[in-house]
C-alpha cells in the first residue's frame, strides 16, 4: 500500500507517519524575531510624529510639509506592522489580507513621498516673478495626488481580490516528508503588477527628486527623498532573486525582511536628518537659516 498524501514511510517501508507541518509560526525563533522587529520598528514612525507634533511651530518641520510628513510617518508605521500578517497559520482571511494591507500601505507611503516631491517642485517655481503655479502649491494638489495613485493601487487590489483571490494551499512537493502550509498567492501577475506599480511610484519619486536635487538648499528635501527612493529600489530588486529561490517559511520571511528593511530605508533617509536638527542643532532651527541667510541651509 502507499501511503496518503499527507503521510510520510519510515525507512523499513512497513508504517506511515504523519508528515511534518512548516509554516512561519510565532512560536519559532525566526517568527517570534520578526513580529518582535515589526513591532518595536512601528514605535519610531509613532516616537517622530510626537517630536513632529511638539516642535511642529519650528521652522524645519514646518517647511518640509507637516501635513504629509504626518501622514507619511502613519502609513510607515502601518507597513511596519502589515508584516505581522505574513506570521501565523495560513487561512483563508489572513492569506486575502497579507497582499492588500501590503499593496496599500505601500502605495500610500510612496504617494506621499511622490506628492512631496512634486511639492517641492511647486514651491520653488511658485516663487519666481508672475509664476501661476503658486495655487498648485497648496495642501489640496498633494491630496489629490496621494488619494489618485492610492486609488489606483486600491482598484487593482479589489480586480485582484476579486477575480482570483490568494487562498491557504498545502504544498507536498516543495520537501520531502514535509507538508508546506502557505498562501497560493491566486494571480501571480496581479501580485508581481502591484509590485511593479509601487516601484514605477518610486522610480518617478526618484527621478523628480533628482532633477530637483540642485533647487536652492531651502527646498533641499529633494536630495533626501532621492536617497530614500535608491534605498527603496535597492531593497525590492535584491528581494526578487532571493524570493524566487527561497521555499517554504524562508520564501515569507524574505518578503517580511524586505518590508522592514524598505520602510527603515525611508524612515532612516526621510526623516533622521530632521530629527537631529530638531534635537541637537536647535540653533540653526531658526527662520533666518532656512531662509538662507546663512551659508548652510538645514533640511
Amino acid at each position: 500500500m502507499q501511503c496518503p498524501l499527507d503521510q510520510w514511510p519510515n525507512f523499513q517501508k512497513d508504517r506511515c507517519f504523519e508528515k511534518e507541518i512548516e509554516f512561519l509560526s510565532f512560536e519559532e525563533p525566526l517568527g517570534a524575531a520578526l513580529a518582535a522587529t515589526s513591532i518595536i520598528s512601528s514605535s519610531i514612525p509613532v516616537s517622530i510624529f510626537g517630536l513632529f507634533f511638539h516642535f511642529k511651530k519650528t521652522p524645519v518641520v514646518r517647511a518640509n510639509n507637516y501635513s504629509l510628513s504626518c501622514l507619511l510617518l502613519g502609513s510607515l508605521c502601518l507597513c511596519f506592522l502589515c508584516s505581522l500578517a505574513f506570521i501565523g497559520y495560513p487561512v483563508a482571511l489572513n492569506c486575502l489580507l497579507r497582499q492588500a494591507t501590503f499593496g496599500l500601505n505601500f502605495a500610500l507611503c510612496m504617494s506621499c513621498i511622490l506628492a512631496k516631491t512634486i511639492m517641492v517642485v511647486f514651491a520653488f517655481m511658485a516663487t519666481r516673478p508672475g509664476s501661476e503655479l503658486k495655487k498648485l502649491a497648496g495642501p489640496l494638489v498633494s491630496h489629490i495626488i496621494i488619494m489618485l495613485c492610492t486609488s489606483l493601487q486600491f482598484i487593482l487590489c479589489v480586480l485582484w481580490m476579486s477575480l482570483s483571490p490568494p487562498f491557504p494551499e498545502q504544498n507536498i512537493n516543495a520537501k520531502p516528508g514535509v507538508i508546506i502550509i502557505e498562501c497560493n498567492k491566486g494571480s501571480t501577475i496581479a501580485f508581481w503588477c502591484m509590485l511593479g506599480y509601487l516601484s514605477l511610484l518610486a522610480a518617478i519619486s526618484f527621478i523628480v527628486a533628482f532633477v530637483a536635487r540642485r533647487l536652492p538648499d531651502s527646498f533641499n528635501e529633494a536630495k533626501y527623498i532621492t536617497f530614500s527612493m535608491v534605498s527603496f529600489l535597492s531593497v525590492w530588486i535584491s528581494f526578487i532573486p532571493a524570493y524566487l529561490s527561497a521555499s517554504g517559511k524562508y520564501t515569507v520571511a524574505m518578503e517580511i525582511f524586505a518590508i522592514q528593511s524598505s520602510s527603515w530605508a525611508l524612515v532612516v533617509c526621510m526623516f533622521l536628518p530632521k530629527c537631529f536638527i530638531v534635537l541637537f542643532r536647535p540653533t540653526i532651527n531658526s527662520r533666518e537659516y532656512l531662509m538662507g541667510k546663512s551659508k548652510k541651509i538645514p533640511t
